[in-house]
């Protein structure tokens, strides 16, 4: 039986260290704000938003038809193509292929899918040596803990910390928190891992169709570095990754990097379209509950997103209770979309874990309508039976209070006199809203009040004036 995950009670913990809450969300909103900039500078983006949402729904339409053509052309290009129905699946071809091979050192580059399937843990226990290569991954890795965003994976960690790390397990300077020499300390640690793999493990940004290529994106080269040195490269997937043709890849780079980094492109955006020589190239394909929410016509726009993080650096909840309290491999607003389709009851809190403002609708680069699928999320979720009792009960009796009138009204009125009670009688521990926060100002008057004088006003400046014919 699986543990519901409570969003709220892992967000109160982030939250209770205030100075790490308040540099969280300005080092994302600092992102954002680049992404902003970035996007501001191309005068046909919102052109290139609605080419990608157009090319990704023709895709989503026809995956079959592009899946079949995409292994077709990558078994010409001497790609060996697997399929895999569940995590399982995909965990158990990978280890297959390592082990035939007779593999047990592998480095792997940022891939989220591996960290949907949890392969990490799977190798290990099988006595595969695993090191991830991306450095905010290498970081968390040591620290033994999971990524807590998809493009910025150590964002909740402190160079500071970084430094106790990196003396700790690499024996770097005590106390020296210069981020060139960490990066450098880093690089040199890398470096004999590449040297000493035995296959290269990557992600997949976009995979090709009419081309049997798949193209992975990265600012620090180390998919290109674990890949050239071994002589074995598996690359997983998910099938949304799919892209029907090449002359549609340029779209796609646009939007990736501008909105993930605010940059107008990764520093390597790199193409392979086979095995080196004397070697084996391996894509696999996971499923893992995607046609599910492919046959779902509320919520297979999710399956458009191409993880460049823009929602979780904009979203006001995930920038203020950090990646780690969503309980899920993709957190933030698609996260809260993608994980209940997994298992709802578990990860039933999450999409309750939005103020629905729209701002991530706003900034996803295929316009997934993300504000608007949390918000259906919700009706599914009360409707299973998943809203914890205090929830549904504050719900009833707030449906009774709007569907009724008079009582509305008593409500507002009752509000109303609130602003003379002493402050303690608002202030104590029943108001969660006032642990951390002022109460919203309450008007003096009533809307139906305001709206009957300015209507009375009006009236009376637009009566006809006596005097003229």
């Amino acid at each position: 039986m699986s543990t519901i995950i409570k969003h709220p009670v892992n967000a109160a913990e982030f939250i209770e260290d205030l100075e790490r809450t308040h540099w969280h969300d300005d080092s994302l909103w600092f992102v954002r704000s680049k992404r902003d900039k970035a996007t501001s500078a191309v005068p046909e983006w919102e052109k290139l938003r609605q080419m990608g949402s157009d090319i990704k729904d023709h895709m989503l339409s026809r995956i079959d038809h592009y899946l079949e053509e995409f292994e077709a052309n990558c078994q010409k290009n001497g790609i060996q193509v697997h399929f895999a129905h569940t995590a399982e699946d995909h965990n158990r071809i990978v280890h297959g292929i390592l082990e035939r091979n007779g593999v047990k050192r592998i480095v792997k580059s940022k891939s989220m899918l591996t960290e949907e399937c949890h392969l990490n843990p799977y190798l290990e226990e099988r006595g595969v040596d695993v090191i991830d290569t991306d450095l905010g991954e290498r970081i968390v890795q040591l620290r033994d803990e999971r990524p807590s965003h998809i493009v910025l994976p150590a964002i909740h960690i402190k160079k500071s910390e970084v430094s106790e790390l990196f003396h700790d397990k690499l024996g770097t300077e005590k106390g020296n928190e210069d981020p060139k020499y960490l990066a450098e300390s880093a690089r040199g640690h890398l470096r004999e891992k590449f040297l000493d793999a035995e296959a290269g493990i990557t992600g997949v940004n976009f995979a090709i169709a009419e081309t049997g290529g798949v193209v992975i994106c990265t600012n620090e080269g180390n998919a290109d570095l674990g890949i050239a040195l071994p002589p074995i490269h598996i690359a997983c997937m998910g099938m949304e990754k799919l892209i029907p043709k090449i002359d549609h890849l340029g779209v796609f780079l646009r939007l990736l990097a501008r909105s993930a980094t605010g940059q107008p492109i990764t520093a390597y955006s790199s193409h392979f379209h086979g095995p080196r020589p004397g070697g084996e190239m391996h894509v696999v394909i996971v499923n893992n509950g995607r046609s599910e929410i492919l046959g779902q016509d509320d919520f297979r726009n999710a399956l458009k997103c191409i993880r460049c993080g823009a929602c979780m650096n904009t979203c006001p909840i995930y920038r203020r209770s950090g990646g780690h309290s969503y309980g899920a491999t993709v957190p933030g607003p698609i996260g809260s979309i993608l994980s209940p389709t997994i298992d709802k009851k578990k990860y039933s809190t999450l999409p309750f874990a939005s103020t629905l403002c729209g701002s991530c609708t706003d900034v996803c680069p295929v316009k997934i309508n993300l504000h608007e699928q949390l918000l259906l999320w919700r009706k599914h979720i009360v409707k299973a039976g998943h809203l914890p009792k205090t929830k549904r009960f504050a719900m009833r009796v707030m449906g009774k209070l709007l569907a009724s009138p008079t009582l509305f009204k008593m409500g507002g009125v009752g509000l109303r006199m609130s602003r003379f009670m002493p402050r303690f009688m608002i202030y104590h521990r029943l108001n969660a809203w006032g642990r951390h926060r002022e109460m919203p100002e309450i008007p003096k008057s009533s809307f139906r009040k305001q709206l009957a004088e300015r209507n009375k006003n009006n009236s009376t400046s637009n009566s006809p004036k006596g005097g003229d014919a």
